[in-house]
């Protein structure tokens, strides 16, 4: 079987690092928030092209600490889109204040800017830009009627470690941004971990209060914390697996290319690219309005293809009975037919080609 992804095969490649790391690690005997994260947090804030890093638990606990850090709360609204994974969402309610859906543009899954200044009113206090699939939103637009409203501008990165806009890595533009290291993702641990990047300081250092106990020193609580801390074995598997980040995109992107060539003929909508963007294929995801059809000949010739998501966060029961009805015609329409391609940097050519024929014999 063909997987959507294959963290395996990741581990598999670098396994002799990775091992050695860990192995490093285990024989120093200090195993959270040791030298492994403080030098990952400066290497992939160099990275991405800002000041500071605060290394977390995962990309969920990322959103949630950076909400927390900018104040957000009680009687507070943050703008967000449908179409992501719920741990968007997620961390908007455990901050205490109340997710607002905009409907998304059709050809890059992202938020429509068009339809953003209608969603703002007195209580909104955060925008939560989340760049999908690995492709970048339109993070200029969106920074300008963030700075114009006084309201923060987090991007949420979880898909799109390295992506660009206009030259700049995306996870630069927000007041904050947060990084998911779940294994499947362009930059993968082995296990759950996050990151939250950031040029103030100030917001740093209160990134990194709540993520330990709201400790400025230990066993000294200044302000409420929880306990969202990065192990030593985590950062240094990622401090491997960041030296081949870029190397490894290029992979995807090399795949992405043999899918849009070989099947741009077919019925299929596939990805498009924003212009002067540099899109890094976590998922490959194209369009087809026999999804159902599709995805279950696909599994039938031995290729898993998944659905990024099946249920847009505001029709999932929980998040449907707790907040008003919204109107996103093109987050639904596109929910029903969705389908995410096997797409990872040890995908074999000779695989991509395997999933190319399956879908031809199926049009």
């Amino acid at each position: 079987m063909i997987q959507c992804a294959n963290p395996l095969e990741q581990y598999n490649s670098y396994k002799q690092e990775i091992d050695q790391a860990i192995s490093k690690v285990l024989n120093k005997g200090n195993y959270i928030l040791g030298e492994e994260v403080s030098k990952l947090e400066e290497e992939f804030s160099r990275f991405i092209g800002v000041k500071h890093g605060i290394g977390v638990g995962s990309g969920t606990e990322a959103l949630h600490i950076a909400l927390k850090a900018c104040g957000i709360g009680s009687g507070d609204e943050v703008i967000t889109v449908s179409n992501t994974a719920v741990a968007t969402a997620t961390s908007i309610i455990l901050s205490g204040a109340q997710p607002v859906f905009v409907d998304i543009e059709s050809d890059f899954f992202s938020m429509d800017i068009n339809k953003l200044n209608a969603a703002i009113t007195r209580k909104t206090k955060a925008i939560i830009l989340v760049h999908l699939y690995g492709c970048p939103a339109e993070v200029e637009t969106i920074l300008k009627i963030a700075k114009e409203n006084n309201l923060v501008l987090i991007e949420d990165c979880a898909q799109a470690h390295g992506a660009t806009y206009k030259g700049k890595r995306v996870g630069s533009f927000g007041d904050l941004s947060c990084f998911s290291f779940y294994p499947t993702k362009n930059l993968g641990a082995l296990g759950d971990a996050g990151m939250v990047l950031t040029e103030d300081f100030k917001l740093a250092e209160e990134c990194s209060q709540l993520r330990e106990y709201g400790w400025k020193e230990r066993y000294s609580s200044s302000s409420l914390g929880w306990n969202s801390r990065l192990d030593e074995i985590q950062a240094a598997v990622l401090r491997v697996k960041l030296k081949y980040l870029d190397s490894d995109n290029k992979r995807r992107i090399n795949i992405s290319n043999i899918y849009k060539d070989k099947l741009k003929n077919s019925a299929l909508i596939l990805p498009k690219e924003r212009y002067d963007t540099s899109h890094v294929y976590h998922l490959f995801v194209v369009t087809s309005d026999d999804r159902e059809m599709l995805k279950r000949h696909l599994q039938e010739d031995g290729v898993f293809a998944n659905i990024h998501y099946p249920v847009p966060i505001h029709l999932q029961p929980f998040y449907k009975s707790l907040l008003p009805k919204t109107d996103l015609k093109i987050t639904e329409l596109l929910a029903n037919k969705i389908l995410s391609l096997p797409i990872y940097p040890e995908l074999k050519e000779i695989e991509a080609e395997r999933v190319v024929n399956s879908i031809i014999n199926f049009s």
